[in-house]
């Protein structure tokens, strides 16, 4: 069946046939999202998808149900669907629950005074309740699709009649989609008007209060729009995280797009560079009318994945911020400590309030997030790999993350009692952990942790086969380094610190790469650090404990614990 998506752009353009996927690494469980600074006025916070749900065959049919826009309580849906006991075209309709835990009811239609015979479509309300923003293609618009607003004076009242957002909104071309902002004083709307950047853009109207008479729109910019097509979207509730639907490159397929998200510090800042939503949230399928929930917890949207109960269903997927700054399993004073160390500052990883987006700078408001997270367990979906090395006995040493798990090469000598968080494996200078490959270092952002006692110059903690050694001890002064490096350079460099860890003193050692600059750190503090915009490719398997070619005088003599591999920028 049929998408009810009207046809965008100029007259007479043909319908978008859907585009290559680009190619994708992927990471395991979840996609991690992490909105680098790359100038203008992003907000940087790191934050994680949890597990796509489908919302269940009480709210979706064996029609098609799409595009739901959630009321402010969280307590009932608008959506569009082309169910039986409607116009027979698309209508909108609503459900209801008790509370935000409790199942949803029974779906509703909206009835003759808000539907018509025509496409009835994208539906959101405002804060108060009292307002009903749509798309239509009913008569006594401007133009093929045009934006509606229904009104009602209670929550217990019925719809009025729609009226037409005007001729400042709508035009003799397509409009759709539109997202009223929580004062009532801007709507975000999809539209073909001449003036943007390609088939249909973004574009937002203003007014100085929610009773006056709408603006003359102005398009988002090339920064969200270009030669491709924008479509649906949603607004946070204070303004500061759009969501998106766009057929630009580096998508997972679909039609009509996927879903994209960009944010800025503050309204008066532009937009940062969008960011897909990547594969928990985005399909070869279309993946369409994302909805944020108040507060950003919740991301709901349509798509004609498989798995639901007819041509297109609604799914809704949890947003958590990232709180274990250090990377070592849980969320404490370390934590709280980074945090303050950056007070006041615009430090990405730290920005988590209002969660799951921050607000640009490290304040009150994030020390009140990572507050609900002190003394909670860590369900980390960014880290990839775990080896705690709490084993007693037997050659597999456990990934408690993943599934790399290592084997041990040699004659193992756990110490179940001699670690530094828990126990630990002792190397003897012929003996090394062998993994499946976990990650290609160029592939993004990631971080490496560990914590080693001993070790001599030269001796390498970490390394990849067929690759580099990503963490040793240098051999000429027993210093943390990497030879991890670049090779688009004429004369790439090894990163070295002045950092000593072979004075048979425990120290926690990490490797952290942001996509931009390679960092060392020992013991809590960056050591070492240099502009770094790429990595090698590589997709060899890791040793633990010895050199990438396994020559002698590169097996590691000491203990090793709990080492974390992240695919994120940690602040160890």
């Amino acid at each position: 069946m049929e998408s009810h998506r009207p046809m965008i752009g100029r007259k007479e353009r043909q319908e978008m046939k859907p585009r290559n996927r680009a190619r994708i690494t992927l990471v395991p469980v979840v996609f991690v999202v992490a909105l680098m600074l790359f100038g203008g006025g992003a907000a940087n916070a790191d934050y994680t998808f949890g597990e796509l749900a489908n919302l269940g065959p009480t709210v979706n049919s064996s029609a098609r149900d799409e595009e739901p826009g959630l009321s402010a309580d969280g307590l009932t849906i608008y959506y569009c669907s082309l169910r039986s006991g409607g116009s027979g075209n698309y209508d909108l309709w609503a459900i209801t629950r008790a509370t935000t835990q409790a199942p949803w009811g029974t779906p509703v239609n909206l009835g003759s005074t808000v539907n018509s015979s025509s496409h009835d479509f994208s539906p959101d309300v405002s804060a108060d309740g009292l307002s009903l923003y749509f798309g239509s293609d009913r008569p006594g618009g401007y133009g093929g699709y045009d934006i509606w607003v229904s009104r009602r004076d209670s929550t217990e009242d019925p719809w009025g009649a729609p009226a037409n957002l005007g001729p400042m909104v709508n035009t003799s071309e397509p409009e759709g989609c539109p997202a009223i902002s929580d004062d009532g004083r801007e709507v975000y709307f999809w539209s073909g008007r001449a003036g943007g950047y390609g088939d249909a853009d973004i574009w937002v109207a203003r007014r100085p209060t929610a009773q006056d008479d709408w603006g003359a729109p102005e398009n988002l910019g090339s920064a969200i729009n270009g030669s491709t097509t924008e479509l649906c979207c949603d607004i946070t509730a204070d303004n500061r995280c759009l969501v998106f639907v766009s057929t630009r490159s580096g998508g997972y397929g679909g039609t009509y797009g996927d879903i994209w998200i960009t944010t800025r510090r503050t309204i008066d800042d532009r937009w940062g560079p969008p960011m897909n939503a990547g594969p928990i949230v985005n399909s070869s399928t279309t993946d369409n009318g994302p909805f944020l929930s108040v507060g950003g917890s919740t991301l709901y949207f349509s798509s004609e994945r498989p798995g639901g109960s007819g041509g297109a269903d609604m799914w809704q997927v949890s947003i958590s911020p990232v709180v274990d700054f250090s990377g070592d399993g849980s969320v404490d004073g370390e934590d709280l400590l980074i945090m303050a160390a950056h007070w006041g500052e615009v430090y990405p990883p730290c920005d988590i309030g209002p969660a799951p987006f921050g607000d640009g700078v490290v304040d009150l408001q994030d020390v009140i997030v990572l507050a609900g997270y002190i003394g909670k367990e860590v369900n980390d979906p960014t880290l990839i790999a775990h080896w705690a090395l709490d084993e007693s006995e037997g050659t597999e040493a456990l990934d408690s993350a993943g599934t790399y798990h290592g084997a041990v090469i040699g004659a193992p000598t756990w110490r179940p009692d001699g670690g530094k968080a828990g126990g630990a494996l002792e190397f003897d200078g012929a003996t090394c952990v062998l993994t499946d490959s976990v990650l290609n270092p160029n592939a993004g952002p990631f971080s490496l942790l560990a914590w080693v006692k001993g070790g001599g110059p030269g001796q390498v903690i970490v390394s990849q086969a067929g690759g580099a050694d990503w963490l040793l001890a240098d051999p000429a002064t027993g210093a943390l380094m990497t030879d991890l490096k670049e090779l688009t350079t004429r004369r790439p460099t090894a990163l070295h610190s002045s950092a000593l860890i072979t004075d048979g003193d425990w120290h926690r050692v990490g490797l952290v790469w942001d996509g931009a600059t390679r960092m060392l750190c020992v013991d809590g503090e960056q050591v070492a650090i240099d502009t770094q915009s790429d990595l090698p490719d590589s997709d060899g398997g890791l040793y633990l404990g010895c050199g990438h070619d396994a020559l002698p005088g590169t097996f590691f003599t000491g203990l090793i614990d709990d080492m974390r591999i992240y695919n994120r920028a940690v602040a160890p």
